[in-house]
């Protein structure tokens, strides 16, 4: 037996800063399935949060999202949004780095894109350049997109810029579009595109982009 006395000192040492968390507010406008996914896919992570849950409209399912997961939320006003400071004096309070589109139907304004440059991704249910702009969200994607007789559709993962769907590609995922295809079995192969891939594109683009 060796005796504690004659044994050396061992100094342990600590450090003394962490790497600040980067910290996610999601953007939504309806009942927030993909917010819901994003969520879970960062519960517990090391070094991302979601911070903030962002709505447009009252009493969207979004905000029922943001209540059972314990995130705040922000219900935001029209006017302020779109011609005042667009919350970027809120956003910054709160430490947000990115901010992450998921369903969010108002066009951003030149303001926060300019607070948040190459920090806001969002997510279109086409192969962008094609079936992008104004107008072109949901059901009437997919819609154009059978009519124009495409054999395949797809997402795409983009940085957000002043205008609709313009930003720079992140990502793209394909799938094929059937003989008998209809806007909502081609809206279900898009969602399961968006569920596998954009929590793992977000979480890959916030870490790679400096905050």
């Amino acid at each position: 037996m060796i005796s504690s006395s004659r044994l050396a000192p061992i100094l342990i040492t600590f450090p003394t800063t962490f790497a600040p968390m980067i910290q996610i507010a999601v953007f939504a406008s309806g009942t927030g399935t993909n917010a819901q996914q994003i969520i879970q896919h960062f519960k517990g992570h090391p070094a991302i949060r979601i911070a903030l849950i962002v709505g447009n409209k009252p009493g969207a399912g979004v905000f029922e999202v943001a209540a059972r997961e314990n995130i705040p939320a922000l219900l935001i006003e029209k006017e302020k949004f779109l011609q005042g400071n667009a919350y970027t004096d809120e956003l910054k309070a709160l430490g947000i780095h990115f901010i992450v589109l998921a369903g969010f139907l108002w066009k951003l304004p030149k303001a926060l894109v300019n607070a948040f440059s190459h920090k806001i991704i969002n997510i279109h249910p086409a192969l962008l350049p094609k079936f992008g702009g104004k107008g072109m969200y949901g059901n009437y994607v997919h819609e154009a997109v059978i009519a124009a007789g495409e054999k395949e559709s797809g997402i795409t993962i983009h940085f957000v810029d002043e205008w609709y769907d313009h930003g720079h590609i992140i990502f793209q995922a394909s799938c094929a579009i059937a003989d008998n295809e209809t806007p909502a079995t081609l809206a279900q192969k898009i969602h399961a595109l968006e569920h596998t891939n954009y929590p793992m594109v977000i979480e890959k683009t916030v870490q790679t982009v400096k905050t």
